[in-house]
Formats: structure tokens, C-alpha cells, sequence
């Protein structure tokens, strides 16, 4: 196995006046050295707060990590000085964010933003710099790179922000990107532009990404394995086939149906939402926390939290359905299956 991260039993809470919010609880995962790992859920799930931890970018205070290790190559980052851990983003490991608009500085060229990171991290000259950005620019699929290296983050388009902030943080050649919702704010057209430039990114310098989403059409498209979160923990880790054809979780079924499915035959389609809402973080469950949503919760699910149960290697899923003691997911799907066959016969 080739780790590039290891995140063990992370827990991060955020102190505030009505008390401490429990926004991260237990997370552990790994990301492979070329590997893209796709974070998915609802807002609010502790996606963002992750990977913020994990980039040393969580404000201290009011956020308090109170558990777990950030091993990045074999080094624990949460041991790291501020100075030492400076050295590491940027250079090893870099973060796109949802909004190019909040994160590039207005009043500053966009070349002069990509070779600024050049001339902190590579000590590259403002000639080798300038040189090196508009390589970048050309990289992330920006035409007339030259020209477009002295215009200001107001003259480029959405898409092209988007492009630019990319290229900001692939500019010393990270060993990991994380990307937080980069397609968010971007047209369908401009969705697909940027993903597959990922994808390429991936492929030319094996660089490996965690994508942040909540749209399931992304993970389908991008990623290799998916991490599904709720309520701040783990519900199920597994590859990509087997979350979309063999999903062991309540939680990761309600996101499936909440999606239209292209393959009906069916005309008229009802998507299907998860009804209620998220639990509250202030005194989180003892139990499952989806068990309050879940129709097929049991009293157990309520009184006890499940353990990660192994479905297949790499494949894990915290409910108590899994169980062999229990009635499986097995046959639920069997049962959610005819239902929904019912339901097609009669529209």
C-alpha cells in the first residue's frame, strides 16, 4: 500500500456560547499516493471541518481538537509548528475552495498570485516565476496564457477563477489536492470542463485528490472511492461501483434515491428525500445518528452506536442492518426493490 495520508480517530469540537458543538466525531480514512477519494453528504456533516483540520486551516479557538492524528508521509501534521506547517501546504499539499471570488485576492494579478506561491515555496526567481505561472495557466487549460497572466480576478469568468485557483494550488506540484465543492457555483457545461481537468491533473503529475460533494453525478464521474459522513462520523467507506451498486447503509440509500435516475423507463419519476433533519451536535446520540430519519431503525439502533461492520475489503458500513443477527441490508434492498417496482407499475 502506498499511504500519502492517514487520518486516525479525528475529533473536532467548536466552543461557543451555547456549548460545544460536536462537529467531528471519531473520523478515520487514508488516501493513497495518484488516488482520488471523493467525502460526500448533506451540509453540516463535517466534510469541510475534515479536511480543514487536515490542512491546519481550523481556527484555534473556537475550535478544539480534542482526539486523533493527521499522519501525512508518515509525519503526524498535528505536531507540526506553524512555521513547519507552512512548509507542508502549498508545497505538498494544497486546497482549492468552493468560491474562487472569497479566495483570490482582488486587487492582485492573477500571475502575480500563482508566482508568489512559486517565489515562498521554490525560491524561484521573478523571472523563473513568472515563467513557470504562465506554464500553469496554459496547464489548467487557459487560453493566451501570457495575457492572461496580467488581468485581475474580476476579468475572468467563473470558470476560468475556478481554472486559476486550481492552478494556484498545483503550482509546486502537491502530492495531495483537496478540492472543496470546486463545481458548486459553476454551470453544468463549466462542471464537466473542470472535473475532467482534475481527472487529466491526476493522471499527468499523479497527484492525488480529495474531492468534497454533495452531488453523487460528481463521485460517478471523478472519484475511485467514496467516504459517505453524517452528523460528523464515517457511515460507509467503499469504492465507487459498490456504493452506487451494492450500498450497506440507510443513509447512502436516501442520497441515491434523492437523485433521478436517467435509466427509468418511467415518465413521471417521484425523488424520494430523506425526511427530518440532522441531530443536534450540542448532545448527539448515543446511537446511530440517522436512526431518528431511518425507517428501518430497531430499538438497538437507538440505545447503542453501531461498529464499523466489514461488507467487503475496503468496504465498511456503521449499521446494525449488517448484523448477521439482525434482518440484513440483503434483504431490505430485496424488499426496497419490489417496492419500487410496484410503485413503476402503477404511474
Amino acid at each position: 500500500m502506498n499511504r500519502l495520508l492517514e487520518v486516525e480517530n479525528l475529533g473536532v469540537n467548536f466552543k461557543t456560547y451555547g456549548g460545544e458543538v460536536k462537529a467531528v466525531r471519531n473520523v478515520s480514512f487514508h488516501v493513497d499516493k495518484g488516488e482520488i477519494v471523493a467525502i460526500v453528504g448533506e451540509s453540516g456533516s463535517g466534510k469541510s471541518v475534515t479536511v480543514q483540520t487536515v490542512m491546519g486551516l481550523i481556527p484555534k479557538p473556537p475550535a478544539i481538537i480534542n482526539s486523533g492524528k493527521v499522519l501525512f508521509e508518515g509525519k503526524d501534521l498535528m505536531t507540526l509548528s506553524k512555521k513547519q506547517l507552512k512548509k507542508v501546504n502549498g508545497s505538498k499539499m494544497s486546497m482549492v475552495f468552493q468560491d474562487p471570488m472569497t479566495s483570490l485576492n482582488p486587487t492582485m494579478k492573477i500571475g502575480h498570485q500563482i508566482a508568489e506561491v512559486l517565489i515562498v515555496h521554490k525560491n524561484l526567481s521573478k523571472a523563473e516565476a513568472r515563467k513557470k505561472a504562465i506554464e500553469m495557466i496554459k496547464l489548467v487549460g487557459i487560453p493566451n496564457a501570457e495575457e492572461r497572466y496580467d488581468q485581475y480576478p474580476h476579468e475572468f469568468s467563473g470558470g476560468m477563477r475556478q481554472r486559476a485557483m486550481i492552478s494556484i494550488a498545483l503550482a509546486c506540484s502537491p502530492e495531495l489536492l483537496i478540492a472543496d465543492e470546486p463545481t458548486t457555483a459553476l454551470d453544468v457545461t463549466i462542471q464537466a470542463q473542470v472535473l475532467e481537468l482534475m481527472k487529466d491533473l491526476k493522471t499527468k503529475i499523479n497527484t492525488a485528490i480529495i474531492l468534497i460533494t454533495h452531488d453523487l453525478g460528481v463521485v460517478a464521474e471523478t472519484a475511485e472511492r467514496v467516504i459517505v459522513m453524517y452528523a460528523g462520523m464515517i457511515m460507509e467507506t467503499s469504492s465507487v461501483d459498490a456504493i452506487f451498486n451494492n450500498p450497506k447503509h440507510p443513509y447512502t440509500w436516501g442520497l441515491l434515491e434523492s437523485i433521478p435516475d436517467i435509466t427509468t423507463s418511467s415518465e413521471k419519476q417521484r425523488l424520494i428525500p430523506i425526511e427530518g433533519t440532522p441531530p443536534d451536535l450540542f448532545s448527539p446520540p448515543i446511537g446511530c445518528p440517522f436512526a431518528p430519519r431511518c425507517k428501518y431503525a430497531m430499538e438497538i439502533c437507538v440505545n447503542q452506536m453501531p461498529p464499523d461492520f466489514e461488507i467487503d475489503e475496503g468496504h465498511t458500513a456503521k449499521c446494525w442492518l449488517n448484523d448477521p443477527r439482525s434482518l440484513g441490508a440483503e434483504e431490505i434492498l430485496e424488499l426496497r426493490g419490489r417496492g419500487r417496482e410496484r410503485e413503476a407499475s402503477t404511474n
